[in-house]
């Protein structure tokens, strides 16, 4: 890693995991193949920031906790790279075992839990597939039946929203930016997910002096602000 972090990808340890790689890695690996209309391709850093934008619109009450994991929902991109869906079928289970082991170092290196609440992993998605509807057909050539036959029907009006194509420094930088607010409002914020949430509230109630664990709220997400410093 240019961070000077060497990562085990079949063992990976949260702490060889950095933001500044994670932001880097993404704002370079392209989305569909790089098979996109414009200038530049529409990477996976920006497809992230989208996903985490239509996320925090479907679930407005959603806390901070909850809109960082939709905003690191492909994170482990950044060094396997973005394989198309018939591909990783192709490949078989091996690619999502080490997919899942991967977002669950990078989860906790940021005070996530290592697997999220089923509600919310199905909010993410939710706001993935509109993501990728949207891609598709403003990006990839797809027509708009086609893609909704893949991703699902949009919300009524939705196809007219416009999607960025910027450099891949810009792209790092407004990710980084992104990641910073939803760290510092995580920090911040007295409100517990499981509180604040609405939709995405069955969470297993679990107290932090029960669990043994005084790090943990309810939640299973860190009460303390993710460290973005190069330990050791």
């Amino acid at each position: 890693m240019l961070s000077g972090r060497r990562l085990d990808l079949f063992d990976p340890t949260p702490v060889d995991i950095e933001i500044e790689d994670i932001a880097h890695g993404l704002s370079f690996v392209a989305r569909w193949n790089g098979q996109t209309s414009g200038d530049f391709p529409f990477s996976v850093a920006e497809h992230s920031l989208l996903v985490e934008e239509l996320f925090s619109a479907l679930e407005p009450r959603a806390s901070a906790c909850w809109r960082l994991a939709a905003l690191l929902h492909d994170a482990p991109e950044y060094v396997i790279g973005d394989l198309i869906s018939p591909v990783k079928g192709a490949v078989g289970p091996g690619y999502a075992a080490l997919e899942a082991r991967l977002k669950a170092a990078i989860h906790i290196r940021f005070g996530l839990p290592a697997t999220l609440p089923h509600a919310v992993e199905q909010a993410i998605k939710r706001a993935d597939r509109l993501s990728a509807w949207l891609e598709a057909v403003k990006l990839a050539g797809f027509s708009a039946a086609e893609a909704t036959r893949l991703f699902g029907r949009p919300p009524t009006g939705f196809a007219a929203r416009l999607l960025p194509l910027r450099p891949p420094a810009e792209v790092r930088a407004a990710f980084l930016a992104r990641f910073t607010a939803l760290v510092a409002e995580m920090d911040t914020s007295n409100k517990r997910p499981s509180e604040a949430q609405g939709a995405l509230a069955p969470l297993p109630a679990r107290k932090a002096e029960a669990s043994g664990d005084p790090g943990k709220d309810e939640d299973g997400c860190s009460k303390s602000k993710p460290s973005r410093a190069n330990e050791g």
